[in-house]
C-alpha cells in the first residue's frame, strides 16, 4: 500500500501541550510481571504500529525468547493514526510499553522529558548509519537503537522516456539535467508532465535544500536554516518547475495526488522513498514501466534525507535491563536478517541491506543504499510539530504562487525561529 509521508514514517504532530503531559513521572509498564532474575518469568510489552511488519516482529521476538526462555514478548500493535495519541496517554498513566517504536519528529519530545532510557554502551553506534545515530541522539546520549531506514531516490517512467527520446536519469545528473528532461517530457496536449514537484519535505525540498548547501535546521535543533540563500535555492528548484509548466500545479496536485499522477503515467519522474519499491512492484499498471535512479545533484551534491525508526526503552520499565536487551536485540544483526528477508523495510544494521536489494532485482534499488554515503538526518527539534505546522502553512502559499519563495521563506524563518526559541 502506498502511503503519504506523514502516515508512512510517522511524521506527525504532537500538540505543544504534550510536553507537560510527558513530563509526568512514575510511569511503569502494566504488562510487566516478576523480576529480571534468570529463573523468574518476565513479560515485556513491545509497542509497534505497522501490521505488515507483525510477522517479522513476531519472528524477532521468538528469536529473543529462544535465548531467554523466562521472557515473554507481548507485541502490541496500534494503527499509526492512533499510535502517538495512545502512547502519550499511556506514558502519562504509567502503562506505556517497555519497548516501543519511535520516529525522528517525535523523538526529542520524549527524550527531553525523561520518558526514554539512554542506551549507553548497549548499542554499538558504528553498526548503524551515522545519520540515524545522530537522529536518535539527544544531548550527547543515544536513546534509540536504529531499526530500519529509508532514503530518497528518483523514480522514472521508462515508457515515457523512450517515447520522448530522452536518456534515462543516471548517476551524475544535475539539477539542470533534471529540469531539461522534465521540459522535454512535458506535453500539454497529452496532459503529461515531466515531473511532480509536490510540496513534500521528506521526498523533495528537504533533499534539495541540502543539495544546495543549506539546512532546514542546525544540528542541535535550535536554529532555522530557512533564512539562507541555500534554502531559497532548494525551494525554488520545485517552484520553478511548476512555473515553467514542467509539473502539475499545486492545485492540480491537491485535486489529484502527485503519486497518482505518476501511477497513471501522466508524470514521468517522481521522487519517492525506499518504501515505494514494493508498492510499485505490486502495481500491475506500472510495475514493468518504472525504474529508479539517484537524486540529481545541486551545487553541494545529491544528498538524500535519511529517516528511520528506532527501538526505544521506557525509562520507567519495571524490567529495564531486559527491556534494554530486547530493544538492542530487535535492532541487532539477527533481527536485521529477519527484517531483510521479509522485504518490508531496509534494516538499519550495516551490511544487512543486500537481501532487500535482491528481493526486487528488476529495479536499481542499490541507489537507496548508496545514498547513505552522503545522507543528512531528517530535520527535528525538541518539539518538531511546533514548527512543521508553520512550515506547511507558509509553504503551501509559496507552492500556490500567492507568496514568492523569497518572502515566504523570510516569514517562515522568523516564525520557525520564534517556535524554536520557545522550546
Amino acid at each position: 500500500m502506498l502511503r503519504t509521508a506523514f502516515a508512512r514514517r510517522g511524521v506527525a504532530a504532537l500538540a505543544t501541550t504534550a510536553i507537560a503531559a510527558l513530563a509526568i513521572t512514575g510511569c511503569s509498564s502494566s504488562g510487566s510481571t516478576g523480576t529480571t532474575g534468570d529463573d523468574e518469568k518476565v513479560t515485556i510489552e513491545y509497542g509497534v504500529w505497522d501490521q505488515k511488519q507483525e510477522v517479522a516482529m513476531t519472528a524477532i521476538a521468538d528469536a529473543f525468547t529462544a535465548e531467554h526462555p523466562n521472557v515473554t514478548i507481548k507485541i502490541v500493535t496500534t494503527p499509526y493514526k492512533e499510535y502517538f495519541t495512545k502512547l502519550q496517554t499511556s506514558v502519562s498513566g504509567g502503562s506505556a510499553p517497555d519497548v516501543f517504536w519511535m520516529n525522528g519528529p517525535n523523538f526529542q519530545l520524549y527524550a527531553s522529558n525523561g520518558v526514554l532510557a539512554p542506551l549507553g554502551d548497549a548499542v554499538e553506534a558504528a553498526d548503524y548509519p551515522q545519520g540515524l545515530v545522530d537522529l536518535y541522539t539527544f544531548e550527547g546520549d543515544l536513546y534509540g537503537a536504529p531499526k530500519d531506514f529509508d532514503t530518497i531516490a528518483l523514480w522514472y517512467n521508462t515508457e515515457l522516456f523512450d517515447a520522448a527520446g530522452v536518456e534515462y536519469p543516471s548517476a551524475g545528473w544535475t539539477w539542470d539535467d533534471l529540469k531539461d528532461a522534465a521540459a522535454q517530457l512535458t506535453d500539454p496536449a497529452k496532459g503529461q508532465w515531466g515531473i511532480a514537484a509536490a510540496q513534500a519535505g521528506q521526498e523533495n525540498y528537504y533533499n534539495s535544500i541540502a543539495q544546495a548547501g543549506g539546512e532546514v535546521i542546525n544540528a542541535d535543533g535550535t536554529e532555522t536554516g530557512y533564512g539562507t540563500p541555500e534554502a531559497l535555492a532548494g525551494i525554488e528548484l520545485w517552484t520553478d518547475l511548476i512555473a515553467e509548466g514542467s509539473s502539475p500545479t499545486a492545485q492540480q496536485m491537491t485535486d489529484t495526488s502527485a503519486q497518482d499522477f505518476f501511477l497513471s503515467g501522466k508524470v514521468a519522474m517522481f521522487q519517492n522513498g525506499s518504501w515505494a519499491a514494493g508498492a510499485y512492484a505490486g502495481n500491475a499498471d506500472i510495475a514493468d514501466k518504472v525504474n529508479v535512479a539517484p537524486l540529481a545533484a545541486g551545487v553541494a551534491g545529491n544528498q538524500s534525507v535519511i529517516h528511520g525508526l528506532a527501538n526505544v526503552v521506557n525509562a520507567k520499565s519495571e524490567h529495564l535491563d531486559v527491556a534494554t536487551e530486547f530493544a538492542t536485540f530487535a535492532s541487532g544483526e539477527q533481527a536485521a536478517d529477519i527484517m531483510a528477508e521479509s522485504g518490508t523495510v531496509i534494516p538499519a544494521f550495516n551490511g544487512k541491506q543486500q537481501a532487500w536489494v535482491d528481493a526486487l532485482p528488476q529495479y536499481d534499488l542499490q541507489v537507496y543504499i548508496d545514498a547513505l554515503e552522503t545522507a543528512v538526518p531528517y530535520p527535528v527539534s525538541k518539539n518538531t510539530a511546533a514548527w512543521t505546522s508553520i512550515e506547511g502553512e507558509i509553504l503551501s502559499q509559496v507552492w500556490a504562487g500567492s507568496v514568492t519563495p523569497k518572502d515566504g521563506l523570510a516569514d517562515l524563518a522568523e516564525q520557525m525561529q520564534a517556535a524554536l526559541d520557545a522550546e
